[in-house]
């Protein structure tokens, strides 16, 4: 279904294109990133210390080539790094994201190479307002299934179908042996006034989870969640269990007040097995690309949970786009 999605996006995109000698070719290329840093005293399975925390900051570089008629090429190349000692925060250097896409404005997109999971931007990041479910404060109890960004992936993305937008992908398997590698994603989001809906699937070996996310948003209030199940999500053989998160923002001028709440019930084949999450924050917005914020969150685990642990932090941080 996603190879004949791709192939039939391909051949309207080429047969609308103009020839690259009649196209009014333009390109646009962008250096883009974010530096988040926060100290925090974390604990730990009882263990205090204090920390300079990264929050997911990364560099980027982004291009596009217009080709005329309603088409154009693309690119992304996106590094993850640890602001706090400078090192490379991902094994490979462009391992956030390192992707080609081919595109037109009525046909929707094809992608290739590396980029994050569609069900997972359609759920769990979407409600994660705070600190974009970054560092401690971000969601420990989503199964995302796999939290390595997957290589080798051919995606497609829709344009929009009355407020629809489809996502697809699959990963080349690409090792020898009979181990199954694939990743698979299948995610749509729908915006209709203050509503913005969203539903997600992925499959990773044995591993899979669906979600459905609500967001309702209205002049100064925000109201969002979402609900997923998932099987062997956080590991081999835990069997199902069913997550769920309900998140909150109230904006008073520059002031951001948030409120986010967990939880994960038992997983089948593990007793005592089930976890809470709350995270209460504020943060100030010094301009539209910086802010200044602080977090209490905390993590509440059954005896039996493999996959967090009891920890909670106290935070201040200071996040700035570019």
């Amino acid at each position: 279904m996603i190879l004949g999605l791709m192939t039939s996006a391909a051949t309207s995109v080429f047969a609308q294109a103009s020839t690259p000698a009649e196209a009014e070719q333009t390109s646009t290329f962008k250096i883009y990133g974010r530096v988040n840093l926060s100290v925090e005293r974390q604990t730990n399975a009882g263990l205090s210390k204090s920390v300079l925390q990264d929050n997911s900051s990364r560099i980027g570089f982004k291009g596009q080539e217009s080709l005329g008629g309603g088409a154009n090429v693309g690119f992304i190349l996106e590094h993850g790094l640890n602001a706090d000692t400078g090192s490379q925060a991902r094994p490979t250097f462009w391992g956030r994201q390192s992707e080609l896409y081919l595109g037109h404005k009525d046909y929707g997109k094809l992608r290739f190479g590396v980029y994050g999971s569609e069900a997972y931007y359609a759920t769990a990041d979407y409600v994660g307002m705070h600190n974009h479910d970054t560092g401690t404060s971000a969601d420990a109890l989503y199964a995302y299934t796999d939290y390595s960004r997957e290589g080798n992936k051919i995606g497609y993305q829709s344009p929009s179908l009355g407020g629809v937008v489809v996502h697809a992908s699959t990963s080349l398997h690409e090792q020898s042996g009979a181990v199954n590698s694939y990743a698979n994603d299948l995610a749509a989001n729908y915006v209709h006034g203050s509503w913005h809906l969203g539903l997600g699937g992925r499959k990773v070996g044995d591993a899979k989870q669906v979600a459905a996310r609500v967001l309702y948003m209205t002049g100064p209030y925000a109201l969002g969640g979402y609900v997923q199940r998932d099987s062997n999500g956080m590991g081999a053989g835990l069997g199902s269990r069913t997550t769920a998160r309900l998140a909150g923002m109230y904006v008073l001028d520059a002031m951001e007040f948030h409120l986010s709440v967990g939880y994960a019930g038992d997983y089948s084949n593990v007793d005592k097995s089930k976890a809470n999450q709350a995270t209460i924050g504020v943060n100030y917005n010094l301009s539209k690309r910086s802010k200044v914020y602080g977090f209490v969150t905390r993590i509440a685990a059954g005896d039996n949970t493999t996959y967090v642990s009891d920890s909670k932090a106290i935070a201040l941080g200071i996040r700035h786009n570019f």
